[in-house]
């Protein structure tokens, strides 16, 4: 039977020796007190020989008023070092039960190349939703919003898009107004439509911002929707939020005949396989942007966009990014249409 010694001799630099207890060295060395506020005994002698007082007990009770101060004992566990509340903290995570998503209202983890991950995408300079302030002086950064408006029009099918907004429930809020601000001059009509497949926290946003204004907001099923109480716009999700890829071309064409604008919630990777909202007649497409492969960021949110014909350019919400020429004449990127907002 093989046994093993109960200590281990220690050598010192002075040539002298000591005998140290096996147990102690696989004790944890990682405390906070020593590694990050600890003290030495001598230390704190020092400080408290120039405060006049005995100990760190006297040093409270002088401090400490006593009709707040608690005389029994914190009923608080032995403190443990960073490696043991580690291990206790992965113990606790293992008891929850992981399943694999593959709906995610939205949001969908991505697999990127480590280069741009770490380079581009998690870098939020580059991805922001606000474009720069004095932001003629920022060429490349402009180039990069001028070349994400692009892209988006390209995958919607409109003719416009905007520089971003600051989420999916924020954008769809603003083409809300968008619609409402187009209505027809005689039109008295003041209800938003809502499909119940659009996910749930753009639905949340939307009814917060319609409240203050007065809009009525009617979610349902878009199937059954007749149109019956005045509506100026509908809103859409494609695919749905539990992941269904419909038809709406027939209901657009509805909303249109009852002069209501359509707004096309839409998943911009999707989009690369699917109809663009603008060949099925909507007016109007908003999203998130995190499907061109941002991080996910604990559930967002993540900077929107939005897209829509260019006859309603100047009723878009947010910045738009514009080519023109400068002082030599050469292209130049710029801010364009800034009357539309005030910054």
């Amino acid at each position: 039977m093989t046994t093993f010694p109960l200590e281990t001799k220690v050598s010192h630099s002075n040539n002298g020796s000591s005998y140290v207890n096996n147990h102690d060295l696989l004790m944890p060395t990682d405390h906070f007190v020593d590694r990050h506020i600890g003290s030495t005994g001598a230390k704190v002698k020092v400080m408290l020989d120039a405060l006049g007082v005995a100990s760190l007990d006297e040093l409270m009770a002088e401090t400490i008023p006593a009709n707040i101060c608690l005389p029994a004992q914190l009923n608080l566990e032995a403190p443990r070092s960073e490696s043991e509340i580690l291990a206790e903290l992965r113990a606790i995570a293992a008891k929850n039960q992981l399943y694999r998503s593959f709906i995610g209202m939205g949001y969908s983890d991505c697999i990127m190349p480590p280069v741009v991950l770490r380079n581009i995408f998690e870098n939020p300079g580059w991805y922001t939703q606000y474009t720069p302030y004095q932001a003629e002086i920022a060429q490349g950064r402009l180039e990069a919003l001028l070349n994400f408006q692009t892209m988006i029009a390209d995958l919607t099918g409109m003719e416009i898009a905007n520089a971003s907004l600051l989420d999916e429930g924020t954008a769809a809020a603003e083409a809300m107004t968008l619609c409402q601000r187009n209505r027809p001059r005689r039109s008295t009509a003041n209800t938003f439509f809502i499909s119940e497949k659009c996910h749930p926290q753009t639905i949340a946003v939307v009814q917060t911002r319609a409240e203050p204004l007065g809009i009525d907001i009617l979610v349902g099923d878009h199937n059954t929707y007749d149109f019956s109480i005045p509506t100026f716009g509908v809103l859409l999700q494609y695919p749905d939020t539990e992941g269904s890829v419909l038809d709406y071309e027939a209901f657009i064409a509805k909303a249109h005949e009852n002069e209501a604008m359509a707004v096309v919630a839409t998943d911009l990777l999707a989009l690369t396989l699917l109809r663009a909202p603008a060949e099925f007649g909507a007016d109007v497409a908003v999203g998130n942007s995190q499907r061109f492969g941002v991080p996910l960021g604990y559930g967002g949110p993540h900077a929107a966009f939005f897209a829509t014909q260019e006859k309603y350019m100047r009723q878009m919400p947010g910045r738009l990014i514009g080519v023109s020429i400068d002082a030599q004449g050469k292209p130049a990127m710029r801010l364009t249409l800034q009357t539309r907002e005030q910054h």
